[in-house]
């Protein structure tokens, strides 16, 4: 039954239940109380009339006449009657009754020991006499000597206590129901309460919304941060954590300590972002919200997307749209030459048509010239081979120097830091609009690194630019394409620092600005991650 009833129906029982559990041992122990303090009211009562009676001096004089019951007994009775008390019964030291609430008993034996009131002790406890089951006491009377010549006993039966106790339980009982009566109310509202508060909900039902919410979050393909008021991590998904490379113990953590500064300043900010940052070595798109509560803002989210594919398409994209406007110049050039010698051919110039050719040169090549022969690694190879081209396109002297060498490395770490230092080289020379624009290279495997120069005479790194171009984001230029400007250098920069080398930019001999970069050789396998430029 339990199991088909209601969150709400459960909480009341188990709220009711205990507030009848603490009504019960609350008036049972209010009835033990009550029971003890009447016993005591009625013991100090009888103790003070039982110790009056053995001190009273016509008491104690009496036992010396011919018939002391005929001057205790009337005694007794007058204070038995004052102190509302049972019995007052005198005896003397062989317990002969002196006194009695029934006359016919005087005389005769008491029904109990009388020994401890005799021996010089009071005695207190319950006791069944002539009368019935009564709580007494007795004590010791004393002569003129100080020598014991009887006993005192005073006592009150026990139905008389409980009487008592039985006229103080109806008021007693009023204020136990009336306690449980609010302790019943009190369970019907915070049961209510407690079910609003979850949404009306029961149990398996927020499980089933617990275990959907973790599939859904954990699932998804876009990472997920939620940090709190006090700027800690809250929440953390499975794509947050690979692409910013944290662990189960960043959540509680202040985001400052575990993110990058960029990350950590758009969750800061109130106002909600869509930008593109620079985790690492990965480009993401990170959307930033407030998070709401009834209205209430209690956190950020910050949801991130993985960029670094699309970046390296833009970037691809570009080398290729370079390529093919190359090309596409070559052709138009091809074949204003070959209309060239088709013309002379049709008027029978032979020798202008082969002197024509002569001075063509090797004109057809994607390179007017050679790479250096000591560039082995491929990839650097046809990464100098296609610039070259773009450079000549674009009026730029690419100058490789002959001096250079570079052995395959295994990794694509070389190419991205070289493909981006050209692109950057380039762009600086063609918006200088100098006619004699010239980028140069230099490729040199060196004892523990591998260095890459590469300088323009271009318009150069302005002083107040130097200290920002390595950040993320950080870029003196126009976007050509959104999100993917500012992103180079930084790139650049952290490469290095992967592969334990460094960045420096100064002025170029030529007038512009020069980069190199320093890489320890031969290192662990880039990581997926790494962009490539082509």
């Amino acid at each position: 039954m339990i199991r088909t009833m209601s969150l709400r129906s459960q909480l009341f029982l188990l709220q009711l239940s205990i507030v009848l559990v603490i009504v019960a041992v609350a008036g049972s122990t209010a009835v033990a109380m009550q029971r003890l303090q009447i016993r005591e009211q009625y013991e100090d009562r009888m103790i003070g009339v039982a110790q009056s009676v053995a001190q009273l001096p016509s008491v104690v004089e009496a036992f010396g006449k011919p018939d002391p019951s005929a001057e205790i007994q009337p005694i007794a009775d007058l204070i038995r009657q004052s102190t509302a008390v049972t019995y007052v019964v005198v005896t003397d030291a062989d317990g002969i009754r002196y006194s009695h609430p029934n006359p016919d008993l005087i005389g005769q034996p008491v029904s109990t020991d009388p020994s401890i009131p005799l021996s010089g002790d009071t005695f207190v406890g319950t006791q069944t006499g002539t009368l019935g089951e009564s709580w007494r006491v007795k004590v010791p009377i004393r002569g003129a000597d100080g020598r014991i010549i009887g006993t005192a006993s005073v006592g009150t039966l026990e139905s008389e206590l409980d009487a008592d106790l039985y006229e103080d339980l109806p008021r007693l009982l009023a204020w136990l129901i009336v306690a449980a009566l609010v302790g019943s109310a009190g369970a019907i509202w915070i049961s209510r309460l407690v079910w609003r508060r979850i949404y009306r909900l029961e149990p398996e039902q927020i499980a089933s919304l617990l275990e959907t919410r973790d599939a859904m979050i954990h699932g998804i393909s876009e990472g997920m941060v939620a940090v709190d008021e006090q700027h800690r991590i809250a929440l953390l998904n499975d794509e947050a954590k690979r692409l910013l490379d944290l662990d189960d113990s960043a959540t509680g953590r202040r985001i400052d300590d575990v993110m990058e500064p960029a990350l950590a300043q758009l969750l800061t900010d109130p106002a909600d972002t869509d930008e593109t940052v620079l985790s690492g070595e990965r480009v993401l798109l990170a959307r930033t919200s407030d998070a709401l509560v009834d209205g209430n803002r209690v956190g950020r989210v910050m949801i991130l997307r993985d960029r670094t594919e699309l970046y390296q398409l833009l970037t691809d994209l570009d080398g290729e749209r370079d390529v093919t406007q190359a090309l596409r110049a070559q052709a138009h050039e091809f074949a204003n030459r070959m209309h060239t010698i088709s013309g002379l051919l049709e008027l029978g110039r032979t020798d202008q048509a082969v002197d024509f050719i002569s001075r063509s040169g090797h004109g057809g090549s994607l390179v007017s010239g050679t790479i250096a022969p000591g560039i082995r690694d491929p990839d650097a190879a046809s990464l100098l081979m296609t610039k070259s081209t773009i450079a000549a396109e674009k009026g730029i002297d690419l100058v490789i120097d002959d001096a250079s060498t570079l052995e395959p490395d295994g990794t694509t770490d070389v190419v991205t830091v070289l493909g981006i230092l050209l692109d950057n080289a380039m762009e600086a020379v063609t918006g200088s609009g100098r006619a004699d624009g010239t980028v140069t290279v230099l490729l040199r495997e060196e004892p523990g690194t591998v260095r890459i120069e590469v300088a323009d005479n271009g318009p150069g790194v302005a002083p107040e630019d130097v200290a920002g171009i390595f950040s993320s984001g950080y870029s003196t230029k126009d976007a050509g394409h959104p999100g993917t400007r500012g992103f180079g250098l930084a790139l650049v920069e952290r490469i290095a620092r992967r592969r334990s080398g460094h960045v420096v930019v100064d002025d170029a001999g030529l007038g512009g600005a020069e980069f190199t970069v320093w890489l320890a050789p031969s290192p662990v396998a880039a990581p997926r991650s790494t962009l490539q430029v082509p």
